[in-house]
């Protein structure tokens, strides 16, 4: 085996992960990404057929969901590199090589999660949320959700941005590097960028910018609260956004 094969072996196993918690921060794993990029250059593409379902890639599929204790529903899919740790569940859906999934995280239908990307214990990403994958350039940092973040549907998480923990995004937030994410429940507004502190609940916002030929108005996020404590890990996030009079449907 080879010390690339080796790594996204460990990577498989969860012994070896993208990036990992260090102190309030993330320290970015860079020789774990060069591995996962020399894996597809060295690799060809082969056929694989699983039951009815036919498959040419260059990546294997991952295997061992009952030894791992995750419930995997068809046609979900997670490559060979992925790690998913006991009690996720994947809905159909999709988790590509170098993430990471913490236990008893649900991934809901049409859910994706990128390449390197860094999901932790008791998340809830709904129907249709997309998180970008991040490996290039080296160092560069992965897409992070912290431990009981709650993502409503089609919510699009890219760029390395990080979720803090226990925070609450609501339906349709696209959060970026770029885009602005603002605090707005004080008497001057806070920006952010590329990061949502924890227990934040946040909703889509726009803010109007000057251009020649006249006054638009931009994508933002608004942070409009906190979650609240009777708010906890097992609460919607129907029942989450109520708190603020915001409703879902």
């Amino acid at each position: 085996m080879s010390d690339t094969e080796a790594v996204i072996a460990a990577l498989d196993r969860g012994e070896a992960r993208v990036a990992e918690p260090d102190g309030d921060d993330w320290r970015v794993n860079t020789d774990v990404q060069a591995a996962i990029l020399d894996y597809f250059r060295s690799r060809q593409m082969e056929p694989r057929e699983v039951g009815p379902f036919e498959y040419r890639d260059k990546i294997p599929l991952k295997s061992g969901y009952e030894e791992l204790g995750v419930r995997v529903v068809p046609p979900a899919t997670a490559r060979y590199g992925a790690y998913l740790s006991p009690g996720v569940v994947l809905m159909p859906s999709y988790v590509n090589i170098g993430a990471w999934v913490g236990p008893n995280t649900m991934v809901d239908t049409w859910a994706t999660v990128g390449s390197g990307a860094q999901i932790g214990a008791d998340v809830h990403l709904a129907g249709g949320v997309g998180i970008g994958g991040v490996l290039e350039p080296p160092g560069a940092r992965p897409v992070i959700v912290e431990d009981g973040a709650f993502l409503g549907s089609r919510c699009i998480v890219v760029e390395g941005v990080r979720v803090g923990r226990e925070a609450v995004i609501a339906p349709n937030v696209t959060l970026t590097a770029s885009v602005p994410i603002i605090d707005v429940t004080g008497p001057e507004p806070v920006e952010h960028r590329g990061y949502v502190p924890p227990r934040s609940v946040v909703v889509p916002g726009t803010r109007p910018k000057e251009f020649p030929a006249g006054t638009y108005h931009l994508s933002c996020a608004l942070i409009i609260g906190r979650r609240s404590e009777s708010t906890d890990l097992r609460t919607s996030l129907n029942d989450a956004l109520r708190d603020y009079g915001i409703g879902t449907g």
